[in-house]
């Protein structure tokens, strides 16, 4: 939850940086908060997934090298999905930054390639799911 509220924060002050220039278009741009939040969750769930499967501390170079590193590449941040090989497309989908990013920018600016009522139930249900997930995994290592 404190995950959360730091992303809801952070996105706050960026929004207000971005709107003093102009990147933001009102009211809609406002609701990058509450979707920072959300965000924060499913990245706090995926987060505590892991660290409840990882058996050691040296381990985690490995979720690392397999989950985030794919998801910065092929989430759209730095180049749009649509540029990517077919090939890529499916993993784009499959990391719930995409998602992020293509509501953020759906939110600020208006643009997206995407379907925003897919995105949004697709970070919901990721959310749910990882955070099962996560729940069932800390409870096996705190127990065991």
């Amino acid at each position: 939850m404190v995950v959360s509220v730091r992303a809801a924060v952070a996105a706050g002050i960026m929004l207000g940086v971005l709107g003093a220039f102009g990147y933001v278009q009102l009211p809609y741009g406002l609701l990058v908060v509450p979707l920072a939040f959300v965000g924060g969750i499913a990245f706090g769930a995926v987060g505590l997934f892991f660290t409840g499967i990882i058996p050691s501390i040296e381990m985690f170079n490995l979720p690392i090298f397999l989950f985030v590193t794919p998801m910065f590449l092929f989430s759209g941040t730095f180049f749009p999905v649509s540029n990517l090989p077919v090939w890529a497309k499916p993993f784009a989908l499959a990391f719930p930054l995409y998602h992020l990013v293509e509501l953020t920018r759906f939110f600020c600016i208006g643009a997206m390639e995407s379907n925003a009522a897919f995105n949004l139930i697709y970070l919901v249900l990721f959310t749910v799911v990882f955070g099962w997930l996560a729940i069932g995994a800390m409870k096996r290592r705190l127990i065991n």
